[in-house]
């Protein structure tokens, strides 16, 4: 590669960041518009949910055909793509009048994010020396986790004076700009071969992941996890993803090489990113919630009580990655599941009296936790790739990101949703024991959370540098 390509990737890179932030803002935003869609759409919390999962649903269904796609088509092709989906789904999403208008805007929407991850992670392997890579995931780090911490503060400041719709009217204008300059500076970075497209592991992969995010999601609305339809999404899910790595194996060119699997520091950092992508999602649509409902604060306020976390964590996601290159991850990952361990265990305590300081502390300790293990997981794993499984291995890891963030979200959802009519039925269906129940279904919700932070721990403590 030139040393001119090089002199410019801060340009290349800069133009991808900017889209993925908008595209990881718009995960969560919406999660501060709950009850007002609640009252607009005449609909329930698992209902609007959708508004979330299908989201997250597309990226996992379209994140794995990413890796074929980066390498038959070139980098300013997938970008143009990426933040054309992105733009028209942000547009249909604004002028929205009905519920499916806005789910499939919200579809559209993840298309374009859905190439855009998985392309930013490949540039930067590509046009970064290995010794300079913490530092650029460091920045990357920084989007994953600044865009869903913030989106509460700005979406409850939008929501005070407006209506949910312009949410995305805010989102528009950063696109488009993100458009023009990636049109200025991006450049083609990796090489285009002629791959073919299996039909057969498309298939598999779509059902597979849809299946297991589906299955999970309705689980809220029927409200258990052992019901008829749950089970059967969920198994048909398992069965297609079981198929689809059987035709991997067999494939002279496989739509996602599963070899990446056999490096251990990969799958170790594959995990822990999984674990992080599900106390991330399931806080950050558990939070909203018992701010508004419970401590029937306004949205401005939730949102400012949830925005020193994001603010931090903008700060500690590029430290993290500065700390990576001198350090590496066997003393910082552990140490940030530890991090994330103290803030879900004093979280998993709050009720309908506890301070707003005491949420809004112990969200910062649970966020800087998560930044000290993200990036340095995810950037050691790749690490240990060759260079021909970038692509496989930075499409896996986004997909079972974003499954990870669904099935987390819906598991949440529907801890909550269960445990509060569990309260409600042995006690009486009054004002205060909704109240109550609602408060025990955030707890639980929070302590599925912590058990999830403490396998994570245990798997950290296997962490060896990549050298």
């Amino acid at each position: 590669m030139s040393n001119n390509l090089y002199e410019q990737r801060v340009k290349i890179i800069s133009s991808f960041l900017i889209a993925a932030f908008v595209g990881l803002f718009n995960e969560t935003a919406l999660n501060m518009a709950i009850a007002q869609l609640i009252v607009d759409f005449d609909s329930d919390a698992s209902t609007i949910q959708w508004l979330t999962t299908g989201y997250l649903l597309t990226l996992g269904v379209l994140v794995p055909i990413s890796s074929i796609l980066m390498q038959r088509f070139t980098t300013r092709q997938l970008f143009i793509a990426s933040l054309s989906f992105s733009i028209i789904g942000t547009l249909i999403s604004a002028i929205a009048p009905t519920f499916l208008v806005l789910l499939i805007g919200r579809i559209v929407q993840a298309a374009g994010t859905a190439i855009i991850l998985p392309v930013m992670i490949q540039v930067v392997l590509l046009v970064y020396p290995i010794h300079k890579r913490g530092a650029a995931m460091g920045k990357i780090g920084l989007v994953i986790v600044f865009a869903p911490a913030i989106s509460p503060t700005v979406a409850g400041f939008v929501l005070s004076q407006l209506t949910w719709h312009f949410i995305f009217w805010f989102s528009l204008p950063f696109l488009i700009f993100a458009f023009l300059i990636g049109l200025k500076y991006v450049q083609n970075v990796s090489e285009v071969k002629p791959v073919k497209f299996d039909i057969l592991s498309i298939i598999f992969s779509t059902i597979g992941f849809g299946g297991v995010v589906y299955g999970f999601s309705i689980s809220g609305k029927l409200g258990s996890f052992m019901a008829t339809e749950v089970l059967i999404a969920i198994g048909i899910g398992l069965l297609a993803l079981f198929l689809f790595g059987l035709r991997q194996f067999k494939l002279e060119q496989p739509m996602l090489n599963l070899r990446v699997f056999t490096y251990p520091m990969y799958s170790i950092g594959v995990s822990l990113i999984v674990i992080c992508m599900i106390m991330i999602l399931s806080t950050m649509i558990l939070l909203p919630i018992y701010l508004q409902n419970i401590l029937l604060l306004a949205p401005i306020i939730a949102g400012l009580v949830l925005l020193p976390g994001g603010v931090i964590n903008a700060f500690m996601s590029v430290a993290a990655g500065n700390l990576f290159d001198r350090f590496g991850p066997r003393v910082m990952v552990p140490v940030g599941l530890f991090m994330a361990m103290v803030g879900l265990f004093a979280l998993r305590t709050i009720d309908g009296s506890t301070s707003v300081y005491f949420v809004a502390a112990f969200h910062i300790t649970m966020f800087i936790g998560i930044t000290l293990t993200m990036m340095p997981a995810q950037t050691n794993g790749l690490n240990e790739l060759p260079k021909k499984l970038y692509p496989d291995g930075t499409a896996l890891l986004n997909t079972l990101q974003q499954v990870a963030g669904a099935v987390g979200t819906a598991i949440a959802i529907t801890i909550m949703s269960i445990s509060t009519t569990k309260y409600v039925e042995a006690n009486g269906d009054t004002i205060r024991n909704q109240m109550e129940g609602s408060i025990l279904g955030v707890q639980n919700s929070i302590t599925f959370g912590l058990t999830v932070a403490v396998i994570g721990f245990i798997l950290s403590l296997f962490l060896r540098r990549v050298e």
